[in-house]
């Protein structure tokens, strides 16, 4: 994925509409976490949700893609490739805290 520009994205609010502002999500042991749904943005064809688990003390975010799955239902899935985490990540930055050249 190439370089993204805060320009290419929109925000949404799909995940919020269907499962309202937190969701509850299983890993692959089974283990169930609660998640603030921070925010949604499409660029181009592809929806990521950024999300803050609520039990830990840490004001890291996970960013994970929403996809559709085949029954029509929105699913979230991690994203695998390492530029399109970065790229995705920095988008996001620069979409909530746009830097002011006239400073």
């Amino acid at each position: 994925m190439s370089e993204i520009s805060n320009h290419q994205a929109n925000w949404s609010n799909r995940l919020k509409e269907t499962f309202g502002p937190t969701i509850e999500l299983e890993d692959e042991d089974g283990t169930t976490s609660v998640f603030d749904l921070t925010a949604e943005f499409v660029v181009g064809d592809q929806s990521y949700a950024v999300l803050l688990n609520v039990d830990e003390d840490r004001d890291e975010y996970d960013i994970l893609r929403v996809v559709t799955s085949a029954e029509g239902e929105l699913e979230l899935v991690t994203i695998d490739d390492d530029e399109e985490w970065e790229n995705i990540a920095e988008l996001y930055d620069e979409m909530t805290f746009p830097h002011d050249i006239d400073v």
